[in-house]
């Protein structure tokens, strides 16, 4: 397995952005699974994972499948009471980290849960702002 898959197993779930940071490339896009936009670059992108791994609880990987620069990580989590599983589908640039990473998840219910507990982290977090108006 690539190394860069491997550490991300080990810190995703602890939603320590700094732990998160090194392994994304300078302009990785993030789409995430609770709406239809694009995050860009290492910051923001290190930002809503810690975010993320703040928001999910009992986070483990079931299973790793890909090689090369392509692979998806399927995850089961929950979010507050509600069950949730996903899938992360992450390509890798020519040095190893993550170019382009986009989750999708099921079912809606704990997708909107996620949404929701998501925008009161953002709301909270100014740093976020900044991003917001480099997305516009």
């Amino acid at each position: 397995m690539h190394p860069t898959i491997t550490t991300l197993q080990d810190v995703v779930a602890k939603g320590r952005e700094e732990d998160i940071h090194p392994l994304l490339a300078r302009d990785v896009a993030f789409m995430p699974p609770t709406y239809w936009a694009t995050w860009t670059g290492r910051e923001p992108v290190a930002a809503v994972l810690g975010h993320v791994g703040q928001v999910f609880s009992d986070f483990r990987y079931r299973r790793v499948m890909g090689a090369g620069k392509d692979w998806a990580l399927e995850f089961q989590c929950r979010i507050g009471d509600l069950d949730a599983v996903g899938v992360d589908l992450i390509t890798l640039n020519d040095d190893g980290l993550i170019q382009v990473f986009e989750v999708v998840m099921r079912p809606h219910k704990s997708v909107g849960a996620l949404r929701d507990a998501m925008n009161k982290r953002v709301m909270s977090d100014a740093r976020f702002l900044k991003f917001r108006e480099a997305l516009s």
